[in-house]
């Protein structure tokens, strides 16, 4: 019995996981262009990151209320922090792709994406521009003088600066102090979640991880105090006013983008079955769960052809 059971659940899952892929690749057949062009502002970010090192120069480090506050973690516990936000970016990209797997699901991966690259390029070009008007010295420890990390030598070839030079470019950048890249991508998957997110405790969870993240980061000498303030207000202005201008993901919970799905055999036989039995009474061939509804302050709002027999039968017309 148990065999049976476990393979008629696998036999689901796996028509789950091919029915979502199946809607999932439309979207992103239609959105691919905004996601690659998007991509690509990830790569000219780096490249900005990159160029900013060229002229960092390093000095004695700035005086800073964080510093003072918190104790300093020492460069052999750096990776702390670093632990910290790679469990946030996995479990948020872990999260994204959960309408996979997921009987229960609120919403789209792809479109879901497409609203978090918005916030992130966004964020991250406010953020060139920061870090470009003024060049700070760096508090990390191999951006501190007499480290032989503090200062890029000239690119040898114009590949050199293409490539970021990864992956040391990478992890011992310079310069690129305000504001926090860390900050950004942890605020924007905890704002993220905390719209479309169903769990609570997750969405209390989450701001909790931020705030230690953001203690970390200033312990571990990574950041000054007003790389991660910056960030915390920024990140969240960009995200309510980007948010504004983006339109609203459709609620999958709630059964209003149902027509994004592909409809089973099974359920395409009952609607014809409803159709023919329309048909033979004389009534409408479209039955009223079929109307177009639009959600708006948690109420259900029928298309206007419905909103105006509802009307006139109140009015007894």
């Amino acid at each position: 019995m148990m065999t049976i059971y476990i393979g008629r659940e696998a036999s689901k899952l796996w028509k789950r996981i091919c029915a979502e892929t199946t809607t999932e690749i439309n979207l992103l057949l239609e959105n691919w262009k905004y996601i690659l062009a998007c991509l690509i502002f990830q790569y000219i970010h780096g490249l900005a990151a990159q160029g900013v090192h060229y002229i960092h120069r390093p000095g004695p480090t700035l005086q800073d209320t964080g510093f003072f506050l918190l104790p300093e973690l020492g460069q052999d516990k750096g990776y702390i922090s670093e632990t910290v936000f790679t469990c946030v970016f996995l479990s948020f990209v872990l999260w994204t792709f959960h309408p996979f797997i997921c009987k229960n699901k609120k919403i789209y991966t792809v479109l879901i994406w497409c609203r978090v690259l918005a916030f992130l390029v966004a964020s991250q070009f406010l953020r060139i521009v920061t870090f470009y008007s003024t060049q700070l010295p760096g508090p990390n420890y191999h951006c501190r003088e007499g480290s032989k990390l503090a200062r890029l030598p000239h690119p040898e070839s114009f590949l050199e600066v293409l490539l970021i030079n990864f992956p040391r470019g990478i992890v011992f950048g310079c310069g690129d102090l305000i504001f926090s890249s860390h900050m950004i991508f942890t605020l924007v998957f905890v704002l993220t979640y905390q719209k479309y997110g169903t769990q609570r405790f997750v969405k209390q969870l989450g701001w909790l991880i931020s705030v230690v993240q953001s203690l970390l980061i200033i312990a571990s000498r990574k950041h000054y105090t007003v790389d991660v303030v910056v960030a915390w207000y920024t990140v969240n202005l960009v995200v309510f006013f980007i948010s504004k201008k983006l339109p609203e993901l459709p609620d999958r919970s709630s059964g209003a983008a149902s027509l994004l799905l592909p409809l089973s055999t099974k359920e395409r036989d009952i609607m014809n079955k409803e159709e023919n039995h329309k048909l033979i009474n004389g009534n409408s061939v479209e039955p009223a769960d079929r109307r177009q509804r639009t959600q708006v302050n948690g109420k259900i709002l029928e298309d206007a052809n419905g909103v105006h027999a509802d009307t006139n039968a109140m009015n007894g017309v």
